[in-house]
């Protein structure tokens, strides 16, 4: 081994905004989708559950790189208001309700995290929270926003980087986390599994020391 190794990154998730994330830092991983089925996940504590969906993705891929110097992320988020947890709506009615009760008003966004060293057989998981102030929006913005079709693809339905962003008053908290990868947070992973970013024009390199 050299005395730095740079890991394969994969990203368990086929979420276009997390890819560009992290390509935007300089990071390309190679997207592999988890098929995990996450109904079977019943939790109702929004850091736990999210953890523990996140980790369940990374985990699923993992046998696809057996013996490879390979980093695996997972992660999963989810909208919590008032106690209640809100995934991706099933219909234009239930975002519509959705909408209703988060207009004016607060929400918590958690986003779990899984990094997975497949070579050191190592995972951390963690979670970050944002908490997300929404517009009073009127029912007009509310309905025509819905009918648009993206909140339905989104957890908390709306999308931050999208035209949902205008529905937003402020955040408390990490903005990248709303857009379902906290970068701090991934580079406080990587740390406490013993590698160090090196950034360079055509890209951030992931380094591994040696043990």
């Amino acid at each position: 081994m050299t005395e730095f190794s740079s890991p394969l990154f994969v990203l368990a998730s086929g979420s276009p905004t997390r890819k560009q994330l992290l390509e935007n830092a300089g990071i390309h991983p190679v997207v592999c989708v988890s098929n995990f089925d996450e109904s079977q996940v019943t939790l109702t504590d929004p850091a736990e559950l999210v953890q523990v969906l996140a980790r369940s993705k990374a985990e699923s891929v993992v046998s696809q790189f057996a013996g490879k110097h390979a980093l695996i992320m997972g992660c999963d988020s989810v909208l919590s208001v008032d106690g209640e947890i809100y995934g991706k709506p099933e219909n234009r009615a239930k975002a519509i309700a959705m909408w209703q009760k988060m207009r004016g008003y607060k929400g918590e966004l958690y986003t779990g995290h899984s990094l997975i060293d497949v070579q050191r057989q190592r995972t951390f998981v963690r979670y970050a929270l944002t908490t997300v102030y929404f517009a009073d929006a009127t029912d007009l913005e509310i309905s025509s926003y819905v009918d648009t079709g993206e909140p339905l693809a989104c957890a908390g339905c709306f999308a931050l980087e999208r035209l949902g962003g205008l529905l937003v008053e402020r955040l408390e908290g990490c903005h990248t986390n709303v857009l379902g990868l906290s970068l701090p947070l991934l580079r406080q992973m990587l740390r406490s599994l013993g590698y160090s970013l090196q950034f360079e024009a055509q890209g951030t390199v992931i380094r591994r020391h040696p043990l």
